[in-house]
């Protein structure tokens, strides 16, 4: 194996772990924007207004993008699988 094949096998991973990562971020970015636009326009200041919504949105995010991180990280898990063969070799 060589250092050209480590280095992109890096940041194949690196990249993944962004993808993996962006549905539950993104809709937590989302929904706590709003609940920090509602809680400024009604002056409530109630902590949990914005830990709860943002929580679940992860999660809700997490369950619809699930098969497809799921999808991804098995195909890069086989080339993986597949390289550390080659090198066995």
């Amino acid at each position: 194996m060589t250092q050209d094949m480590l280095l992109t096998l890096g940041r194949e991973a690196l990249l993944l772990m962004v993808l993996a990562s962006l549905p539950p971020i993104g809709a937590s970015l989302v929904v706590g924007f709003a609940a920090s636009l509602f809680q400024a326009t009604t002056q409530i200041q109630e902590s949990t207004l914005s830990v709860v919504p943002k929580l679940g949105a992860a999660v809700v995010a997490l369950v619809l993008a699930g098969p497809w991180i799921a999808a991804q990280l098995v195909r890069f898990t086989q080339q993986l699988l597949m390289l550390i063969a080659e090198v066995s070799l």
